[in-house]
């Protein structure tokens, strides 16, 4: 248990990998993930998979994310203010919001469509007493209490056709957004895009794959150095294990509360 003298801190481990696909055609990764821990122990972390048929996916998950992060990290909040449900529902809705309005000014920008940055965008905000996701499109955010219970947040947001899904610039993006608090004592939380999905996911029932998640929590609960961690987690993304069942851009975010 821990008391005012072991206060936990979180430990973050996160990369995005080019899928093999996407080598094969010289194709850049279009995956982006960007992530922060804020003052009183607040972390929130963004991913994001820009669509295979958009020029600029890539850029538009990059901005997607970076805008989400920037604009939760300049609000002057505290854990007593997310107590409150109604202003935690406000900071995601207007983080998505900001990175919706940042990716179309960038398709202005640039003379180009909406739709050639599209992208999807998963948010998380969390403390060491709850979890609050926002998420368009498909991928998952896990969340890992102390009795070892894994619970998917969210769900994978696909169309009526495999492979489609809602994306950030998309007109009813709004309206298709998953938001989901939850409020128990939190020992890890993951978030990863679509790539890895059908790995770390029982589609079928909405249940995490406690062989995938587990070992990967304990792994970044135990990551004293970042640099090291982060390249153990990118071989991991590129070895035979993942790559033999996924061609697709790969990101995972895992964040583990230490003493």
């Amino acid at each position: 248990m821990n008391t005012s003298k072991q206060r936990p801190h979180w430990r973050v481990v996160a990369a995005s990998v080019c899928g093999t696909s996407h080598l094969k055609n010289k194709q850049l990764c279009q995956d982006a993930h960007h992530w922060q821990i804020l003052p009183d122990n607040i972390l929130v972390v963004a991913a994001a998979d820009g669509a295979g048929s958009a020029s600029m996916g890539k850029v538009g998950a990059m901005i997607a994310v970076e805008t989400a992060i920037e604009n939760i990290s300049i609000k002057e909040f505290s854990r007593r203010t997310l107590v409150d449900d109604s202003a935690v529902r406000s900071l995601l809705t207007e983080a998505i919001i900001a990175a919706k309005k940042a990716v179309e000014e960038e398709a202005v920008a640039s003379q180009k469509q909406s739709l050639d940055l599209a992208s999807t965008l998963i948010i998380a905000l969390a403390t060491p007493e709850f979890v609050a996701v926002a998420q368009i499109g498909d991928g998952v955010a896990v969340v890992r209490d102390f009795q070892d219970n894994l619970i998917a947040l969210t769900m994978p947001d696909s169309g009526e056709y495999i492979n489609e899904t809602v994306f950030l610039t998309s007109p009813t993006a709004l309206d298709a957004v998953q938001l989901r608090l939850w409020r128990q004592a939190v020992a890890n939380v993951g978030v990863l895009t679509d790539g890895l999905q059908m790995l770390a996911l029982n589609m079928a029932v909405g249940v995490p794959h406690k062989p995938f998640f587990i070992p990967l929590f304990e792994f970044a609960a135990n990551a004293d150095d970042k640099t090291v961690a982060k390249e153990q987690l990118v071989r991991f993304l590129r070895s035979e294990r993942i790559t033999q069942r996924t061609d697709d851009d790969l990101t995972l975010i895992i964040a583990a509360l230490s003493d």
